[in-house]
């Protein structure tokens, strides 16, 4: 279902670069859409998420039905109050937000009023995603993944087709995207209720700040806001520096990301959706070893797919980007200058998919201030290498900050994890890790002798361009799976469920 709604947001943005291309108005957008996407990440999907998911597993655990219903309402009421506050506040004040978030768009009178106009539209999506963000944490805590992972195909479909059939109609087209971001967003959280219905527990609000369920979410909410979204907050500040850029470089970072979001999206944020519960489930029924064992088989299809995912991003990024997006306003400077922060982002991937396993690590055991010291951490760096590396590099300069500061935070929560004791290695480190990297050496030759030159894909028209990076990745990925049964991986493991993880490579490798 995850990969359904990625390939649906990679269609999404083919039509919105050829139709809108990296322009000033696209600029306008993606910062108007990028705010109330980075508060949701951060409020809902980031902190709230984290801290709602192991209280109501515990209720469920421990407590009545009645009670996790309870639960439930109360947190719906005080969450929609607050969210709904929230929204007033941005719309009211998207001005001063613009000015904050992209403070370069001051000097450009009519993309700053573009920016603001749309953000007044964009904003509700906050409240609308945050409230199906919870939904989406009931249905996951009682084993119902598909339904949320479906769930943002919604936004993909209603922004193609206000790309599509509204723009035209009006007098700014690109509003039509900010409109699409709207009724995505609404459609988004109506279509989970009736899973909700069906589980017994769609919620019926209720205002409930003294209740102590409540409270404890809030408590852990609150240093969450930094533990666990500090990709997102480096990404905002990475905005911000782009808009006093040249114009585009908002543009070129936001299709160079989308691309590192793919396998982020497909893999790493699907990995951590079932893993947080499974976690939960084994801190509350007091299972340490089998807690670390999870943990352990979490991080081996980590490496197994990020490092891979990494090389191809890596080695196909020209190709990629002239493929998917080379059509129409996107020309092929834009695709160029779209592959060099393209690669600065891969190089991070698999930190970032790392973060999404490692943080809820703690977070399970409701432990929110050792992440939050490590992001506050991680943040700082990714500032001081903003500044080190913007002049010399530009937007791709900015995209590498974000990068080397994920593996910052990714390797001081591992160090943490290690040092409290909490995660153990299991048997087979070693061996395991190099038959990948011998996989990863042989998929990488072949796509580099593959690939060939980037004026040869200029050259292309778009079926031929399509046919071939398809048969490329297709191939790579055969010569991976290959390479792994050639070194001794045992790939059967790969199917085990998390709840007896067995090892990826079996247990002597």
């Amino acid at each position: 279902m995850t990969l359904i709604s990625r390939i649906l947001g990679f269609a999404r943005d083919v039509v919105i670069a050829r139709l809108f291309g990296a322009t000033s108005g696209a600029d306008a957008f993606f910062v108007a859409f990028r705010i109330p996407n980075f508060w949701r990440r951060l409020f809902a999907e980031g902190s709230f998420s984290q801290a709602f998911v192991p209280i109501l597993t515990e209720y469920k655990t421990q407590r009545s039905h009645a009670e996790v219903q309870e639960l439930a309402d109360r947190v719906t009421g005080t969450l929609g109050v607050v969210l709904f506050g929230m929204t007033l506040i941005g719309v009211v004040a998207s001005p001063l937000v613009v000015m904050l978030f992209a403070p370069g768009f001051l000097d450009e009178p009519d993309r700053y009023g573009m920016t603001v106009e749309m953000l007044r539209i964009t904003f509700p999506y906050l409240l609308f995603v945050s409230l199906a963000a919870l939904a989406s944490g009931v249905l996951n805590t009682y084993g119902r993944f598909g339904v949320p992972a479906f769930t943002p195909v919604f936004l993909n479909i209603a922004m193609i087709v206000a790309a599509i059939w509204l723009a035209p109609h009006l007098e700014n087209p690109i509003t039509a995207l900010a409109w699409g971001v709207f009724f995505g967003g609404l459609i988004q959280l109506a279509f989970q209720l009736p899973f909700l219905k069906k589980i017994r527990l769609l919620p019926r609000p209720r205002w409930g700040w003294k209740d102590s369920g409540v409270r404890r979410i809030v408590k852990l909410m609150i240093p969450a806001l930094f533990g666990v979204s500090v990709t997102q907050i480096n990404l905002l500040v990475d905005t911000l520096i782009a808009s006093f850029l040249v114009a585009g470089s908002v543009s070129w970072l936001y299709y160079s990301d989308r691309l590192v979001e793919f396998p982020l999206g497909v893999f790493g944020i699907a990995l951590a959706t079932v893993i947080l519960p499974a976690l939960s489930q084994k801190y509350t029924e007091a299972a340490s070893a089998e807690f670390s064992r999870t943990l352990d088989w979490a991080l081996r299809w980590v490496v197994l797919i990020g490092v891979p995912a990494t090389l191809g991003l890596l080695l196909l990024a020209g190709p990629l980007l002239i493929t998917l997006f080379q059509y129409g306003e996107f020309s092929a400077h834009d695709a160029e200058m779209s592959t060099r922060s393209l690669m600065a982002f891969s190089v991070g991937l698999t930190a970032y998919i790392s973060i999404k396993v490692l943080a809820p690590a703690f977070y399970a055991r409701q432990d929110t201030s050792t992440p939050v010291r490590i992001g506050i951490i991680a943040m700082l760096s990714n500032m001081v290498l903003n500044a080190a590396l913007v002049f010399p590099l530009q937007h791709a300069g900015l995209a590498l900050a974000t990068a080397l500061a994920a593996f910052i935070n990714a390797g001081l929560l591992y160090r943490a994890l290690r040092r409290q004791n909490i995660y153990q290695l299991q048997p087979g480190w070693s061996k395991f890790v190099l038959r990948v990297l011998v996989a990863n050496a042989v998929m990488a030759l072949m796509l580099w002798m593959g690939a060939g030159k980037i004026s040869t894909w200029l050259q292309w028209p778009a079926l031929t361009r399509g046919a071939y990076l398809m048969l490329l990745i297709g191939c790579g990925a055969l010569v991976y799976l290959m390479s792994l049964h050639l070194a001794g991986v045992k790939l059967k493991a790969l199917v085990k469920p998390a709840s007896e993880p067995a090892l990826p490579g079996g247990t002597e490798g």
